[in-house]
């Protein structure tokens, strides 16, 4: 199981560093709070950052329920994958939106694998 606690605690860290790059894009385009627009680098900035945070939400308890039903050592690889996907996700919106396609299917299958493990797990057992 500390493998699952490992993907959760990088999933978290991951995103706060997405958080401290917003705010290193706030004060070099001199976007002032409570502003969440005004430069095009800093808003490909902030939607990886508001993105991520909407994908966490699901993210995070489907690897959870997820590991309690499957070998943890598999979901902790898959939330990996999710991970990875984070990553390149950012770099390709940050360079040029269009080519972050490849990073968000990266994430969104990791989540789609996760959710259908955790309903499966779930209504297996109640069954």
């Amino acid at each position: 199981m500390h493998y699952v606690e490992l993907v959760a605690l990088l999933a978290l860290l991951q995103f706060l560093i997405f958080i401290v790059l917003v705010g290193r894009a706030r004060g070099r385009y001199g976007i002032k709070a409570p502003a969440t627009s005004g430069h095009e680098i800093f808003d490909r900035y902030f939607r990886v950052q508001q993105n991520t945070q909407e994908n966490l939400l699901m993210f995070l308890p489907a690897l959870w329920i997820a590991a309690a039903y499957w070998n943890p050592l598999w979901v902790a690889a898959v939330g990996a994958i999710y991970l990875v996907g984070r990553v390149w996700y950012c770099v390709g919106y940050v360079r040029d939106p269009r080519s972050r396609a490849m990073g968000y299917l990266l994430t969104a299958i990791p989540i789609v694998v996760l959710l259908l493990a955790a309903l499966y797990g779930v209504v297996r057992t109640m069954i």
